[in-house]
C-alpha cells in the first residue's frame, strides 16, 4: 500500500477499533444491568419484533448507502435524492407495519405485540434523517466523528433503558433504549456532516444508482432473514422464553464479534475503492493485510468465547439464563469465521459486483430457511447447528468469488490463517486443562481468558508474526506524537 492509502488506513482502523471496543464495553454493562432486572420473556417479546425492524431499515435505506460509499464520484444531488427519498419510503414504511402490527400479533399468538410494535418501529423512521449523514462520514473515512456521536448515543440511551427496567416498565425500557439510541446518533450524525438537505429533488441520481442499490438491499434483506431467522421460527412455534434464550446467546456472540466486523465495515470499501481496480497485485496485498488483521484478533476471541460461555453467563446474568451459555458456546465458534466472511463480502461489493453479493447472499437464505424449517420440530439446538453450519460452509461460496477476482486461492489463505488458527487452538486447549484444575467459578473465568491471552500472543511473537510487531510499533508511534 502507498504511504498515503497506509496511514490513512491506520488511522481509521485505530479509531474503529476504539469505536467497537468501547461500545461492545458499554453494551456488555447495560446489557448485563438490563439482562439481572429483566426476565427471558421480555427479551424474547422485543426479539420476535427485531426481524420487522430491519427488513423496514433495509427498505427505506434501500442499499444508497453503500451505494453512495462506494461509487467514485459524488455530488450534492446524489446526496439530497437519497436524503429525501429515504424519509419519504421510512414514512410509508412506518404506516403499514402500524397498521400490520394485529397481524405480527396474530403471527406469534400475542395481542401484548401490537402496542410494542408499534412504539419501537418509530426508531427507523427517525433513523431514516440520519442516512446520507452517516454514509458521508463514513465515505469520508471520518471514524472519530462516527465513534463520538454512538458512544454519546450509547452512553445516553443505556442509562435510559436501564432505569426504566429498574423502575418496572419490563420490556418498554428496551424499546426505548434503542429509539433513543437511533435519535441522538441521528442528531450527531447530522452535527459532524458538513453536508446539508436542500428542497430541491431530482430522480435521476436515484435512477443512476438504483443498479447497485437494488442489488445491496436485496442482499441486505438476505442477510437480516439469516441473522433473525431462529428468531421468528422460536417466536412461531415455541415461545418467547425460547426467543429470549436465543436472543441473549446471540447478542454475546454479536458482541463478540462485532468488534471487528464493525471495523472492517468501517474501513475496508473506502479502502478497497482507493486502489485501482487493474492493481490485481495491490488488491491482493490489501486483502491479505486485512485477513492477516481479521483473523488474527477473531480466533482467539470467539474461541475463549466459546470456552468461558458458562462461567461468563454465570457470572454476568447469574443462571437464571445459563441455558443460553451452551446455545452461546456453538454460536461462538461459527462466529470466529464470520468477520473474514464479512471482509471477503465487502471485497466483492468494492469491486462493484453486487450482483454476485445478491445471489450469492439469496441462495444462502433460502437453503437456511429450508433446513431450519423442516428441523423445526426437533427442537432449538438442532435448529442452531444447522444455521451455524450453513453460514461456515458458505464461506466457501465467497472464497470461490475472492479467487475468480483476484486469483486468492484456498491455499493462499490457508497460509495466512494457519498460524493464528493453530496459536489459537493451542492456547485455548492449555486454558481449558488449567481451567479443569480450578473448581471456583471467578477464578477459573479470568485465569482461563489471561491464559489464552498470554499464550496466544507468546507464541506469536516467539514465531515472530508481523502483526505483533506492526501492533507495539503503531502505539509507540502514537506515544511519541503526543
Amino acid at each position: 500500500m502507498s504511504s498515503n492509502l497506509k496511514e490513512k488506513t491506520a488511522g481509521a482502523l485505530f479509531w474503529s477499533t476504539l469505536n467497537n471496543g468501547t461500545m461492545q464495553v458499554l453494551n456488555l454493562l447495560f446489557g448485563i444491568c438490563l439482562s439481572r432486572l429483566l426476565d427471558v420473556a421480555d427479551y424474547g417479546m422485543v426479539g420476535m419484533l427485531t426481524i420487522f425492524s430491519v427488513i423496514a431499515t433495509s427498505l427505506q435505506e434501500s442499499g444508497f448507502f453503500i451505494a453512495l460509499g462506494n461509487k467514485k464520484e459524488i455530488t450534492h444531488r446524489d446526496y439530497n435524492a437519497v436524503f429525501w427519498f429515504n424519509i419519504g419510503m421510512s414514512a410509508f414504511l412506518y404506516l403499514s407495519l402500524f397498521l400490520a402490527s394485529p397481524f405480527i400479533a396474530d403471527f406469534y399468538g400475542n395481542e401484548d405485540l401490537v402496542p410494542l410494535a408499534r412504539y419501537t418501529f418509530i426508531g427507523f423512521f427517525i433513523g431514516s434523517f440520519g442516512i446520507v449523514h452517516s454514509a458521508y462520514l463514513y465515505r469520508n473515512l471520518m471514524t472519530r466523528q462516527r465513534a463520538i456521536a454512538t458512544l454519546t448515543a450509547l452512553l445516553i440511551s443505556g442509562c435510559v433503558g436501564v432505569g426504566m427496567a429498574y423502575w418496572g416498565f419490563s420490556y418498554w425500557g428496551i424499546a426505548t433504549q434503542s429509539i433513543l439510541y437511533i435519535a441522538i446518533t441521528t442528531i450527531l450524525y447530522t452535527y459532524f456532516s458538513k453536508w446539508r438537505p436542500t428542497w430541491e429533488f431530482s430522480f435521476q441520481p436515484i435512477r443512476e444508482m438504483i443498479g447497485t442499490s437494488s442489488k445491496l438491499l436485496i442482499t441486505n434483506l438476505c442477510n437480516h432473514l439469516n441473522q433473525h431467522l431462529l428468531s421468528v421460527f422460536l417466536g412461531r412455534f415455541y415461545d418467547a422464553y425460547q426467543v429470549g434464550l436465543f436472543n441473549q446467546a446471540n447478542k454475546w456472540n454479536t458482541m463478540g464479534h462485532s468488534t471487528l466486523t464493525g471495523i472492517i465495515q468501517g474501513v475496508a470499501i473506502p479502502t478497497f475503492r482507493e486502489v485501482e481496480p487493474t492493481d490485481t497485485e495491490r488488491l491482493r496485498r490489501v486483502l491479505r493485510k486485512m485477513v492477516r488483521f481479521t483473523v488474527f484478533i477473531s480466533f482467539p476471541a470467539m474461541g475463549s468465547l466459546a470456552l468461558v460461555a458458562p462461567e461468563l453467563i454465570h457470572i454476568t446474568i447469574t443462571d437464571k439464563w445459563i441455558e443460553s451459555a451452551y446455545l452461546l458456546r456453538y454460536l461462538a465458534i461459527g462466529g470466529a469465521v464470520f468477520p473474514l466472511i464479512q471482509l471477503y463480502t465487502h471485497f466483492i461489493i468494492s469491486r462493484g459486483r453486487t450482483e454476485v453479493y445478491m445471489w450469492a447472499t439469496l441462495a444462502q437464505a433460502m437453503v437456511q430457511i429450508a433446513c431450519v424449517y423442516f428441523l423445526s420440530s426437533q427442537g432449538t439446538f438442532t435448529m442452531l447447528c444447522a444455521y451455524i453450519g450453513i453460514n461456515v460452509v458458505w464461506g466457501g461460496v465467497w472464497q470461490y468469488f475472492i479467487w475468480k477476482e483476484v486469483g486468492w486461492s484456498v491455499w493462499l489463505l490457508l497460509r495466512q490463517v494457519f498460524p493464528f488458527g493453530l496459536s489459537a487452538l493451542v492456547s485455548i486447549g492449555i486454558s481449558y486443562f488449567v481451567g479443569s484444575l480450578i473448581e471456583e467459578v471467578y477464578t477459573r473465568f479470568f485465569v482461563q481468558c489471561a491464559v489464552v491471552g498470554a499464550f496466544y500472543f507468546a507464541i506469536l511473537w516467539v514465531c515472530q508474526v508481523e502483526e505483533c510487531r506492526e501492533i507495539l510499533h503503531f502505539v509507540k508511534r502514537k506515544r511519541s506524537k503526543k
